[in-house]
């Protein structure tokens, strides 16, 4: 069963991304801000991430940044789970090291279906 660390602030997105990919037989651990995603990757070594890009303490841009030039972290796939929808905001968040990019609000059907491509890239 692949194992999806869900870094996300917000307990609400938090709970929906959870649940939504826990029905679709996923392994779910979380964390709620990105230095805690850093020690959750090194300890639990998950498939893909699914980062917030916008939290306290540590934003995703630079957890991602740190978790992609970590060559214990390095191959984790990430995607980028953010309200930022500015133009050039898809294209800072694939240079800080994002495998993909998902909108928010989220799309609870587009969400498994994502995920599902980017695994099967890993698995």
């Amino acid at each position: 069963m692949p194992k999806i660390l869900i870094v996300e602030d917000n307990e609400k997105n938090r709970r929906m991304m959870r649940d939504i990919l826990t029905y679709h037989g996923y392994e779910i651990i979380e964390a709620e801000n990105g230095e805690e995603a850093i020690k959750m990757a090194k300890e639990f070594n998950p498939e893909l991430i699914l980062m917030d890009m916008q939290m306290p303490v540590m934003d995703g841009f630079a957890a991602t940044s740190i978790l992609k030039n970590d060559p214990e972290t390095r191959r984790i796939k990430i995607i980028a789970v953010t309200s930022f929808a500015m133009v050039g905001d898809k294209e800072k968040i694939l240079q800080a090291g994002a495998d993909d990019y998902i909108s928010k609000p989220l799309n609870t059907r587009e969400l498994p279906e994502r995920v599902r491509k980017i695994l099967e890239e890993v698995l």
